[in-house]
């Protein structure tokens, strides 16, 4: 348990907000389509907007001070989203994969940035079917936010474990329990962030990966955990694209609560545990590959250790953070309950089992409309 005063850092945390995507499938076939644009045309507010593939949608949250606004928010965004879906006559399914993808169906969508990293990253684009649930939590200003990064990665592949939702990539079973992990790590920037110690850093680093030429804008940072370029906010990247707005309540309370975590340990001027930038991406693959059904690797000892065994000592280390927050109870259920059913990869793998990848599609679109 972290022995660092939370209440210290009051300011940070106070706001967080959730960014989702979602494959679009064709109610006749259950494969993916190209939906984006008729979306943006049925719907009657500004929920959704487009990815870069016409297969994909993005919701995102008004800012929330705390979790009930999140679940109310995200059930709302989703129902204005599959309102939207149901009269452009499409589906809207949260996972991280469905079967099917990485297969291309059109053309990116018509935008000149998305066009260009069609033409510049060539078959990554192709195969960039894959969706996320991505985390932002408020922080004072950018120059704090930097150096919690280095702490907040630590932990990310715990969360990873927990939101493990895309084992089915192309025409088959990928063996992964994250396999959208796996398709974005080959982007140059994707992965743990480097440590940085100051915004003037990271942004001097994201300046010459730009003058480089291998990326041509600031939101092609795909670290697990950025900075991001337009608010005051971390951004936890790491999680896939959940079914069950459960799951997506758990994984912003556990992000808010590292956040908070990280703040007082560098208000206490608590040293970040070293550990190797391979052994994190190690940990990051482990994490991808076995989700909860199997090992993962505790950051801190930089040992192997059951999945359930990491997930309690990460719910400890968090439990301040949650306690001052008013978040405790919530976690401890929303865990018990996620660890008793397991992920959306092993219920999409039983689906699978049971009926195949019309079962998987159709499981996965039962439990997004779950609200």
């Amino acid at each position: 348990m972290s022995r660092v005063d939370v209440t210290a850092v009051p300011e940070v945390g106070r706001t967080i907000g959730v960014e989702e995507e979602f494959h679009l499938l064709d109610p006749a076939t259950g494969t993916l389509t190209t939906g984006a644009g008729r979306i943006m045309h049925a719907q009657t507010g500004t929920v959704a907007v487009p990815e870069l593939q016409r297969s994909m949608i993005e919701t995102s949250t008004p800012i929330c001070a705390n979790m009930s606004d999140v679940d109310r928010h995200v059930r709302a965004s989703r129902r204005s989203l599959l309102d939207a879906a149901d009269r452009a006559g499409v589906w809207a399914a949260a996972a991280g994969t469905v079967p099917g993808s990485g297969r291309p169906v059109g053309a990116v969508f018509p935008d000149p940035r998305y066009e260009h990293m069609a033409a510049e990253y060539r078959q990554l684009v192709a195969e960039q079917q894959v969706c996320a649930c991505q985390i932002q939590v408020g922080v004072p200003d950018r120059e704090a936010a930097v150096p919690l990064m280095r702490r907040v990665r630590l932990w990310l592949p715990a969360l990873l474990a927990l939101s493990t939702a895309s084992p089915y990539f192309l025409d088959g079973d990928t063996g992964y329990a994250s396999y959208r992990t796996i398709v974005l790590s080959r982007w140059p920037t994707a992965g743990p962030p480097p440590l940085f110690t100051s915004a003037a850093e990271y942004d001097r680093t994201v300046s010459r990966l730009i003058a480089s030429g291998v990326i041509s804008d600031v939101g092609m940072i795909y670290f697990d955990v950025r900075a991001s370029a337009r608010y005051p906010t971390l951004e936890i990247r790491v999680a896939d694209a959940c079914p069950l707005v459960a799951d997506v309540v758990l994984l912003a309370a556990l992000a808010r609560a590292l956040v908070v975590t990280a703040a007082a340990e560098e208000l206490a001027g608590v040293a970040p545990p070293p550990i190797e930038h391979i052994l994190l991406r190690a940990a990051t693959w482990r994490a991808a590959r076995s989700g909860l059904g199997g090992q993962l690797v505790d950051p801190l000892e930089a040992q192997e250790v059951p999945a359930p065994e990491l997930i309690e000592r990460l719910l400890r280390h968090l439990r301040p953070a949650l306690e001052d927050r008013g978040d405790w109870p919530l976690v401890t259920a929303s865990t018990a309950e996620l660890m008793g059913r397991g992920t959306s990869a092993h219920r999409q793998r039983k689906a699978f089992r049971q009926a195949g990848p019309a079962a998987v599609v159709a499981h996965v679109l039962a439990e997004t409309r779950r609200l």
